[in-house]
């Protein structure tokens, strides 16, 4: 199969990133988790207490900015200036807080140029909300997936509980928001790319998703 550069968007708890990670290991390719980048400039947003709206605070933290990739015993890895943050940035702050940062226009420049160096060789899967879109609108193969609301706050919640001390409700009504929020923005709005293929995970496994993926990619590979 020739090497592809596929995106997969949607909102959150739709199983992005457990299907891209499947994905990605089924057909051999790497994988790009680009809502993790976003979520450690908010981390480091964070750390210095610099609001979203602060032009000069957001100067300041992308200035200093040290994102990477690594991986580790099969994982993938976000590093900042060397430090491992991945166990920092799921929590309900720090994505409320990204959901912010990525509708400043300083902050999406900053981290295109990065993504785009990360899929120029393609053989590649990109999970985001408009890799798509934006970012590649040139991707070989595009899927948006979603799912209902209801059975997106649940994954989510589940993926909290063990150490996050969250209702279901709190979950249900901070993801609303954040879908608005991303939806609603002026620059890079979630919303499918015009040439993607859609994919409702509301009852499906992630295995059932890859499968439904895989078919597409095979016909696209073989064009």
């Amino acid at each position: 199969m020739k090497p592809l550069l596929i995106t997969i968007d949607g909102p959150a708890g739709a199983g992005k990133t457990t299907v891209s990670r499947a994905l990605a290991d089924r057909l051999g390719y790497a994988y790009m988790d680009t809502g993790a980048l976003y979520r450690g400039v908010a981390r480091e947003m964070h750390v210095r207490q610099v609001d979203p709206e602060d032009e000069k605070g957001l100067a300041w933290v992308l200035g200093d900015l040290d994102l990477r990739f690594v991986r580790r015993d099969g994982d993938l890895r976000l590093l900042s200036a060397g430090v491992d943050i991945t166990g920092e940035i799921r929590n309900p702050e720090i994505t409320m807080l990204a959901s912010a940062a990525s509708a400043r226009p300083e902050v999406r420049c900053a981290l295109l140029a990065l993504q785009r160096r990360l899929g120029a060789e393609k053989s590649a899967v990109f999970e985001g909300r408009d890799m798509g879109t934006v970012v590649f609108p040139d991707a070989d193969v595009k899927f948006f997936l979603s799912a209902d609301l209801h059975v997106r706050a649940r994954r989510r919640y589940l993926e909290l509980a063990g150490g996050q001390e969250v209702s279901i409700e709190q979950v249900e009504k901070d993801m609303q928001k954040r879908d608005a929020n991303d939806a609603g923005r002026s620059i890079a709005p979630l919303k499918p790319a015009d040439d993607a293929f859609h994919i409702d995970s509301t009852s499906k496994s992630a295995g059932a998703v890859v499968d439904e993926m895989m078919v597409v990619i095979r016909d696209v590979a073989g064009r």
